[in-house]
């Protein structure tokens, strides 16, 4: 049994994603990070920098923060979405990196400034929101005749997905970028995609792009 400790963001559902395509037993702590549980003594003994997601496996006691190093852990240890050594392996690592260091963290600031705070900097919001268009560009190049992020769906799908969720608040049409639109579409078909999004709770449907024409 897997304990998660999460809330309704991108990092968050990475791993709540992650658990139901594994089928990983689990159960879910809701972390409001609004109301600043995530300050509390008790999860901080859990996740010392105070960041959700955390997770606790109760088969052998190991409490792991990160949300990158979490899906590594629970692909590793199920066996799945996930080569266990090889070229593969490092192609999909890199491509999780990228999440980690680049879309995620700028798709960040572009939420900060562009969807929560519009209208407090005009640079930031232009900054950000051209970093979020050349992000979305590489990956949509890279997914040109893809199905998946790599040669397989993988982590690197579930980890990406859900930033790229928040399309509406990047202020990015995603029929700009036809082959991310196509493989946002396919993951959000996806039952776990489906179910894992609504951890901790109901928080709206799964954003969809207008259709063309």
């Amino acid at each position: 049994m897997i304990d998660l400790y999460s809330w309704n963001t991108p990092n968050g559902r990475k791993i709540s994603i992650l658990l139901e395509e594994l089928a990983l037993p689990y159960r879910v702590h809701p972390v409001d990070i609004g109301k600043g549980e995530q300050h509390r003594h008790t999860f901080r003994a859990i996740s010392p920098n105070g960041k959700i997601p955390a997770i606790v496996d109760n088969d052998n006691g190991l409490a792991l923060m990160e949300s990158g190093a979490i899906m590594i852990y629970l692909a590793d240890k199920a066996g799945r979405l996930l080569a266990p050594h090889g070229a593969g392996r490092y192609r999909t690592l890199q491509w999780l990196m990228w999440q980690m260091s680049g879309f995620g963290p700028m798709l960040g600031q572009a939420h900060h400034f562009l969807h929560y705070f519009p209208g407090k900097s005009a640079y930031g919001e232009q900054r950000y929101h051209a970093e979020a268009e050349r992000l979305y560009g590489v990956l949509n190049q890279h997914l040109a005749g893809r199905q998946t992020v790599e040669d397989d769906y993988s982590i690197a799908d579930i980890a990406l997905w859900p930033w790229v969720a928040r399309f509406h608040y990047h202020r990015i049409d995603l029929n700009a970028y036809p082959h991310v639109r196509d493989w946002y579409l396919r993951l959000a078909g996806r039952p776990a995609v489906q179910r894992g999004y609504q951890v901790p709770d109901f928080s709206g449907d799964i954003p969809l792009p207008d259709t063309d024409g």
